[in-house]
């Protein structure tokens, strides 16, 4: 018994180990389209040296990368899967990188990202990449991504206008200041009163239209309530700040910040074309009140009468009944006993009252 107890232990510990070891691990398949896998595994790039990048993967959560060189008969292609902890701190990172340039690793017009749940794939060297090969990465990475989707804050831009690679969403206040440092004046001075540790979520993007421009800053909030108090710190932050070409509307828990807009018109267009929608649902069971017919409630209220009186007769009769076959039973005994019985006479006649003569 001495002996086993070490093995058990050893073999729980194996046990408890092994998941949290196979949870970082990533395998990666031998084809991705008509690419190989090369036998040697690449040394995974980093996309941290850039100082501007470092507190945004810090912020979004990251946990683990792995990279796999594939080859074909004429190109070598690197593909590297980063892991985060959740959807929306893949896409933080995943925002910032495509805005990004080539410093630090990070990528460039010869490389793709691709966010699909909490990881981030990126190939370099994508250029000249077939569709099918890019269907093919697109596949294997929602297989072992968690499955979730992206923040749906990112999906209230509108399409029209909007400039290549400008969006950047913002779960945090450092890929909030590194939005705001291309945004403009107008959006450093709202990185104080945006409300994270309300947990606000940002998205901002460019636009252009003609000689038309402005940059829409989205920020979505748990309830409408935190939205309407944080929708007064920014116009009073705005109103501070001088900016008045930019304005802040509230939609249910979206408000919607158009920063120097070329012309108030252009910023009014910018908004009404927001793509989100309040919906109040009520999830609470409901039942319709109505009024019973008066036939029913006649027939109810006889037949509960008719009820009581049945009762009420039924006692009479046993109360009675019982009582006449007890005095023919035991005459004198039970009932009506004159030895036991007194009257209380007055003495008003010289006749003495007999008890019996009551009854």
């Amino acid at each position: 018994m001495r002996c086993r107890l070490p093995i058990y232990v050893v073999f729980s510990l194996l046990i408890l180990v092994t998941p949290s070891t196979r949870a970082g691990e990533v395998h990666w398949p031998a084809k991705i389209g008509d690419l190989t896998a090369s036998s040697q595994i690449a040394s995974v790039p980093s996309f941290t040296a850039n100082p501007a990048l470092a507190p945004i993967v810090k912020e979004s959560g990251f946990e683990t990368a792995s990279s796999r060189s594939y080859k074909s008969a004429d190109q070598t292609v690197r593909f590297t899967l980063y892991t985060f902890h959740d959807s929306s701190g893949a896409y933080e990172a995943y925002t910032a990188m495509k805005s990004g340039d080539d410093d630090g690793g990070a990528p460039n017009t010869a490389s793709t990202l691709i966010a699909r749940g909490n990881q981030v794939l990126w190939v370099l060297g994508s250029s000249s990449l077939s569709t099918d090969v890019v269907k093919a990465a697109e596949t294997w990475e929602r297989s072992v991504s968690d499955g979730v989707a992206s923040p749906p804050v990112a999906t209230y831009l509108p399409d029209k206008g909007k400039e290549p690679a400008t969006e950047l969403y913002a779960l945090g206040p450092a890929a909030f200041r590194q939005a705001a440092n291309w945004a403009g004046p107008e959006a450093v001075g709202l990185i104080d009163v945006a409300g994270f540790n309300s947990g606000a979520e940002a998205m901002f993007a460019r636009y252009k239209a003609g000689k038309e421009w402005a940059t829409l800053l989205l920020i979505e909030y748990p309830t409408p309530q935190l939205a309407e108090l944080h929708l007064r710190h920014m116009q009073r932050a705005l109103h501070n700040g001088k900016w008045s070409a930019s304005s802040v509307e509230r939609k249910g828990s979206l408000l919607s910040i158009v920063l120097a807009p070329s012309s108030a018109e252009y910023a009014e267009k910018l908004r009404g074309a927001v793509n989100y929608e309040t919906e109040v649902t009520w999830n609470e069971p409901s039942s319709t009140a109505t009024d019973p017919p008066i036939t029913s409630t006649l027939v109810k209220i006889i037949i509960a009468t008719g009820m009581f009186m049945m009762v009420t007769l039924v006692l009479g009769i046993a109360f009675g009944g019982v009582r006449v076959i007890t005095k023919r039973l035991f005459p004198g005994k039970v009932f009506d006993r004159p030895a036991q019985m007194e009257v209380l006479q007055l003495g008003l006649s010289g006749k003495p009252i007999d008890p019996r003569d009551m009854y």
